[in-house]
């Protein structure tokens, strides 16, 4: 059992073990410890393997695995980790030299996803991650539902090919629930201002799978020195899907009414750096989701990330995006980079909701290939459920 807190402003994590799992005993020191990051909630410690998807259970160690250490940062409400090495030993976990503890560190989501948990799957050796979304309105917008919070979709996780940082897919099983599909022909040369429908699909619960390909990276606009004080989020709020850039923005336009005046973009845009390197921002921006008059209780952030992808060598990115009427769950370049948003459109409700590809940026970006299918609700295997 791994329990986390803090002393003073230094995170810790503990393991206690036990053989009945009536008693506990605790080990003689932390696991692991970070100072000036604050209470530790919800954490979680698993082995992953050098070689491929396939999981290992929690009793490996060796040269073939190296372990992922998880928090729930209590400060900030997002889950943070880190890929290391664990030395039963001397019982102790150090992160790789590439991994950083609190919130400069790596996310496993960078939207709504908090207090998040894994479990081994024997059945099909595979980890599988599990997290919670939480609301964006109002308390008082809880108690009129009469629920709060929703379960993110369980995804799939297992470390890079580079080992720096985990992959995240949503579990094949999402996939018996696809109904009609549509697949949109490849759309060359999207131009500025390019906005395209993707009909004869339930908008409103879609499952979207999207590669853009970039013929010209050449002229990206620079990545400004000072954004590198601020956190994704704060670029993508300054650079939104309106802000007309050079090799983006450019995306999906998820949840919106006919005429975009309600839409949540899930987007990528791509600067060049100093050293001629390319960054590339990825966002889930829910401040245009709705019409409904903002409350300073209500959460509507432009969600960001950066998607550590050589895009100079591949040219091209994947989005998958599953949209569920109030979430809208994003995947970038095969699960390297996710966002959550929880959103509460008032006209692209149900059969209202439209879907569109997009870009705004000058130069131009083809849809190599999209595909998208309509979301059928599970089936329970008992109907007659009372709760």
């Amino acid at each position: 059992m791994l329990v986390g807190g803090k002393r003073k402003h230094r995170g810790m994590a503990w393991l206690y073990r036990s053989s009945d799992f009536k008693h506990w005993v605790k080990a003689k020191h932390a696991l692991h410890s970070a100072p000036q990051t604050g209470m530790w909630e919800c954490p979680d410690f698993f082995p992953v393997s050098l070689h491929g998807k396939n999981a290992v259970d929690t009793s490996k160690v060796g040269e073939d695995v190296k372990h992922v250490f998880k928090v729930s940062l209590d400060e900030t409400r997002y889950d943070y980790y880190t890929v290391g090495k664990y030395d039963p030993e001397v019982d102790n976990y150090l992160p790789d030299n590439t991994s950083v503890d609190g919130r400069a560190g790596l996310r496993f989501d960078y939207g709504n996803f908090y207090a998040s948990k894994t479990f081994f799957d024997p059945s099909k050796n595979r980890r599988i991650l599990w997290g919670w979304a939480n609301e964006s309105d109002t308390a008082e917008d809880d108690t009129a539902k009469g629920w709060a919070g929703v379960q993110a979709i369980p995804r799939e996780v297992w470390l890079s090919p580079d080992g720096k940082q985990v992959l995240q897919w949503p579990v094949a099983e999402l996939e018996t629930l696809r109904g009609q599909k549509v697949d949109l022909k490849s759309i060359q040369n999207m131009t500025p201002g390019k906005l395209v429908e993707v009909k004869g699909i339930t908008a409103a619960q879609a499952d979207v799978d999207v590669t853009f390909s970039l013929a010209s990276l050449e002229k990206a606009e620079e990545f400004d020195p000072n954004w590198e004080k601020l956190d994704a989020e704060s670029v993508c709020a300054l650079k939104r899907s309106h802000v007309q850039g050079v090799v983006g923005p450019f995306g999906l336009a998820t949840l919106a009414s006919q005429n975009l005046e309600e839409f949540t973009p899930v987007f990528f845009r791509v600067f060049k750096t100093k050293d001629n390197k390319h960054k590339v921002l990825m966002c889930s921006d829910a401040k245009g989701s709705t019409l409904r008059p903002f409350d300073i209780k209500q959460y509507r952030p432009s969600f960001a990330g950066y998607v550590d992808i050589d895009l100079a060598a591949e040219k091209k990115i994947s989005l998958r995006s599953l949209i569920d009427h109030s979430v809208v769950e994003s995947f970038a370049a095969g699960g390297k980079t996710c966002i959550l948003s929880r959103v509460y459109p008032t006209l692209a409700v149900n059969d209202a909701a439209h879907l569109f590809v997009f870009n705004n940026g000058t130069e131009p970006v083809s849809v190599q290939t999209l595909s998208a299918w309509s979301m059928s609700p599970p089936k329970l295997m008992n109907q007659n459920l009372n709760f």
